[in-house]
């Protein structure tokens, strides 16, 4: 390896798009189509949460936090890679692919930490119900979204002062956006505080917080299975959402992490781009539009606000 202080962080760091640039303007169209509908979507459930009294309710409000975190994550992502799908070289400045990384990794951390606080709203919402408006009130559940975030952007901003720190010996990203490990990767010195910190974060957001979750259900489905059929099916009619996004994003996840942090080459390029980019597409699209058509007390007021 050659000497680390020959170098430092690069002007510009160089992104792989591969084949996407060969039909590029085709791939414009997708992403100008997939960011307006992602935005449209989650701004139309945020804003009929927010203006309507009959929803500020907890399990709307965490809603309403989850919607405006895709909002986040996709603009972190989309504007981007439009740019580069015009542009001549795939290219982007150091200190935006930094940005680009804390902005991606937030998303993906506040995703999980507000999934998990959904979860517990409704543990206490079937195993609790009597106490359930003591238990989450309004300051609650302010208090709670606001420790979700935070520790959301603390982690990752600690993650990311320990990567700025890295000398680099090269500038090519295996992707066409910024993540930690892809900066990380490129290092020219020992990573491994960064490696164990990433680890640790792993640790918190795909086995910790999931167990709390699955506890959490596990609890719900034995009070259900001494419930009454209409209580049963009301409880599930809730829930239902709720796990289709979680499991919708471990699954992301999981092979985000496994393909990218561990076999990095070993898969062909197209399944590779697919699945980094998935985590950042789908969650973001399938979490207003499934809470919209599913929860009837929305999809009643997303109505009625765009055709009445």
């Amino acid at each position: 390896m050659q000497n680390s202080t020959a170098f430092s962080q690069p002007l510009v760091m160089i992104l792989t798009f591969g084949d996407l640039t060969s039909i590029k303007y085709l791939y414009c169209v997708f992403a100008l189509l997939g960011y307006g509908v992602t935005i449209f979507a989650n701004i139309t459930v945020i804003a009929v949460i927010l203006s309507h009294h009959t929803l500020q309710k907890p399990m709307y409000i965490f809603i309403s936090t989850l919607c405006f975190n895709g909002v986040y994550g996709s603009s972190a992502f989309y504007p981007s890679l439009f740019i580069n799908l015009i542009s001549e070289v795939q290219a982007i400045s150091y200190a935006g692919c930094i940005l680009q990384v804390f902005a991606i990794h937030s998303y993906g951390c506040s995703e999980m930490t507000i999934l998990c606080v959904m979860g517990f709203d409704r543990y206490v919402s079937i195993c609790n119900p009597l106490r359930y408006n003591t238990i989450m009130s309004l300051t609650i559940v302010y208090k709670l979204i606001a420790a979700a975030l935070l520790y959301s952007f603390i982690s990752i901003t600690i993650q990311i002062i320990t990567t700025f720190r890295l000398p680099l010996c090269d500038s090519v990203i295996l992707k066409i956006y910024c993540d930690n490990w892809s900066v990380v990767r490129l290092s020219c010195v020992d990573t491994t505080m960064n490696n164990l910190y990433g680890s640790l974060i792993i640790i918190v957001i795909l086995g910790i917080m999931p167990v709390l979750i699955f506890i959490s259900y596990v609890e719900i489905l034995r009070v259900c299975a001494r419930s009454s059929k209409d209580f049963r099916s009301k409880a599930l009619q809730t829930c239902a959402p709720h796990l289709v996004s979680l499991s919708n994003y471990l699954l992301d996840v999981v092979f985000e992490v496994i393909l990218y942090r561990y076999t990095p080459t070993s898969v062909p390029y197209a399944p590779r781009v697919f699945t980094s980019v998935n985590f950042l597409v789908v969650p973001p699209l399938l979490n207003p539009l499934m809470y919209g058509f599913k929860l009837q007390e929305i999809r009643i007021k997303i109505i009625n606000s765009l055709f009445h």
